[in-house]
C-alpha cells in the first residue's frame, strides 16, 4: 500500500464535488494560498441518469459565483424561461421575472464538463478509484482520510489518500453517510420514484418551459427540453410501484397527456430503456460537533428534497458557493474546534434558499399529487391562484427558481392560496354532473354553505399538516 496527502479530499465527482474542487482551487491561488486537492470519482465515464437535468435561474447564478457558467457551453444545452402548469388540458404561464433564465441539459454532458473544469484546475488531481473505506485514528475516531482502489488494469491494492479534511460528496446512494453522521444521521425518505424517458422532436404546450402536467389520480408528470431534439419526461410512480410499467404508462397517463406528446411517448415507449430515481426528502442535520471529526458530507449524501421543482443543482451550488468562502477563510481545516464554528455557520448561512426550495418541492408535491379531498381544493385553489397573475405568479416563481430567499415569503403565499382555495370552494362553479358529454357546472347553493363550512375546516387542517412539519424539519433544526 501507497499513500497520498492532500490539504482537501473530495470523494465523488459529481456535481458538489467537481464544482468545490474547481471552486477552491482557483479562489485560493487568488488569495495566494494553494490548497492541494484531490478529486476521487469511481468511474470518470459520462453517466446516464434521469435527473439533474433542470438548473434553476438561482443555480445559473450560483455556476457563475463558482467561475463555472461555461460548463454550459458546447453541450446543446436549452434555455428555460419558466413553468407551464396543466390541469385538466387547460395551461397556466408561469415566466421568471425580470429576464432571468434557466438552463436544461443532459445530465452526463454537464458532470463531463463539470469535471473537465476539475482537471484543468491547478493543484487539483481527479483519480479515478473506488473508495472503500474511511481511514480513522486509532486513538479519537477522527478520519483522516480513505482508502481507494485505482481503476486501472490489474490494480488490486488499496491505496491510502490522508487530507486536513475529508469531504463526502458521494451522491444520494451515499455508502459513507451514516458512517459520518453517525447518531445525528437520518434515513432519507422515499416518497415515491420518478420514471424518465426521452421524447423525440416532442412539442410541449410552451416551448422552452418546464411543464408540470397534473394527471388525475396518479401524481404529477415533469416535462422539459434538454436538446435540440430530445425532450425529458419524468413520471410520478406512487410505492409500490406498478408491477408492468410500461402498460400503467401506455393506459393511464399517456391518454392525459397534452394531444402532441401521445406519440412522442408512445414511440419512447416502445424504444426506450425505462428507468426510475427515488424521490427521496432528506433534512439536512447540523454538522460538527456531535458528527464524526475530520469529515463532511455535501450535496445529495447530506441533503435531498423532492425532484419535482428541479432545485437540487441550485442548492447544492449554493452551498459550494458558502463553502468555498468559509474554508478559504480558515486558519486551520485540521483544527477541529474551528471546523465545528465553519460548519455551524454554514448550516445557517444555506438556510434561506436551502430551506425555501426544500420546503416548497415537498409541499407541491403533496398537493400536485393530491389524492386526498381536501389536497384536492388546496391543488384547485392553486391552480386559481396561479390564473390571478401578478404577485400571485411573480412571487411563488421566485422562490421556485430560488431567485428569493425567503421561508416566511413561501409561509405567506402557501397559506393565501389555503384560505383562496376556500373562497374558491364556496364561489366557484364546480362540475355537478355530464350531459351529452359536456360537463355541468354550478355554482354552490346557499343551502350546502353548512357542509363546505365544515369542509373548510379539514381543507385548513390539510393545509397545516402539509406545511407546518417541513417548516419545523427545515427552520427549526
Amino acid at each position: 500500500m501507497w499513500s497520498t496527502s492532500y490539504d482537501i479530499l473530495i470523494v465523488g465527482a459529481g456535481i458538489a464535488g467537481s464544482a468545490l474542487a474547481h471552486s477552491l482551487s482557483a479562489a485560493s491561488l487568488e488569495r495566494k494560498r494553494p490548497l492541494n486537492i484531490c478529486l476521487l470519482e469511481r468511474s470518470l465515464a459520462e453517466p446516464d441518469r434521469i435527473v439533474g437535468e433542470l438548473l434553476q435561474p438561482g443555480g445559473v447564478m450560483a455556476l457563475r459565483k463558482l467561475g463555472l457558467a461555461g460548463c454550459v457551453e458546447g453541450i446543446d444545452a436549452i434555455p428555460t424561461f419558466g413553468y407551464c402548469v396543466m390541469l385538466d388540458g387547460k395551461p397556466v404561464h408561469i415566466p421568471y421575472p425580470d429576464g432571468h433564465e434557466g438552463v436544461a441539459f443532459h445530465h452526463g454532458r454537464f458532470i463531463q464538463a463539470l469535471r473537465a473544469k476539475a482537471r484543468s484546475a491547478p493543484c487539483v488531481d481527479v483519480v479515478e478509484a473506488t473508495v472503500s473505506e474511511l481511514i480513522e485514528c486509532p486513538m479519537t475516531g477522527r478520519v483522516l482520510g480513505v482508502r481507494a482502489t485505482r481503476r486501472e488494469e490489474g490494480a488490486v491494492e488499496k491505496e491510502a489518500f490522508f487530507a486536513d479534511l475529508t469531504v463526502i460528496a458521494d451522491g444520494c446512494f451515499s455508502n459513507f453517510r451514516n458512517k459520518v453522521m453517525g447518531t445525528a444521521g437520518i434515513t432519507p425518505e422515499v416518497k415515491g420514484h420518478f420514471v424518465g424517458m426521452v421524447l423525440e422532436d416532442a412539442q410541449l404546450p410552451i416551448p422552452k418551459h418546464g411543464t408540470v402536467m397534473l394527471v388525475e389520480g396518479f401524481g404529477p408528470v415533469l416535462s422539459y427540453q434538454i436538446g435540440t431534439h430530445e425532450t425529458r419526461i419524468l413520471i410520478d410512480v406512487k410505492n409500490p410501484v406498478p408491477s408492468d410499467l410500461k402498460a400503467h404508462i401506455q393506459n393511464n397517463i399517456i391518454p392525459q397527456l397534452p394531444a402532441a406528446l401521445h406519440a412522442p411517448a408512445k414511440k419512447a415507449l416502445e424504444n426506450d430503456r425505462l428507468r426510475r430515481m427515488p424521490n427521496s426528502f432528506l433534512p439536512a442535520a447540523e454538522q460538527g460537533k456531535q458528527t464524526r471529526e475530520g469529515v463532511i458530507l455535501l450535496g445529495d449524501s447530506w441533503n435531498m428534497r423532492h425532484p419535482l421543482t428541479g432545485g437540487g443543482m441550485t442548492v447544492a451550488f449554493n452551498d459550494v458557493v458558502i463553502l468555498r468562502d468559509l474554508l478559504l477563510d480558515a486558519k486551520h481545516l485540521a483544527d477541529w474546534p474551528e471546523m465545528s464554528k465553519l460548519l455551524n455557520r454554514w448550516h445557517w448561512a444555506r438556510k434561506p434558499l436551502s430551506s425555501t426550495v426544500n420546503i416548497l418541492s415537498v409541499a407541491l408535491y403533496d398537493l400536485f399529487g393530491a389524492d386526498d379531498p381536501s389536497l384536492e381544493v388546496l391543488r384547485t385553489g392553486c391552480f386559481k391562484y396561479f390564473e390571478l397573475g401578478g404577485a400571485c405568479v411573480r412571487d411563488p416563481v421566485s422562490l421556485l427558481a430560488a431567485i428569493e430567499q425567503a421561508p416566511f415569503l413561501l409561509f405567506r403565499h402557501f397559506f393565501t392560496v389555503a384560505f383562496y382555495s376556500i373562497w374558491v370552494m364556496f364561489t366557484h362553479p364546480r362540475q355537478v354532473g355530464v350531459i351529452d358529454g359536456k360537463p355541468v357546472l354550478r355554482r354552490p347553493r346557499p343551502d350546502e354553505y353548512p357542509f363546505l363550512a365544515f369542509k373548510s375546516i379539514q381543507v385548513f387542517w390539510m393545509a397545516c399538516i402539509v406545511f407546518l412539519p417541513l417548516v419545523w424539519t427545515e427552520v427549526g433544526n
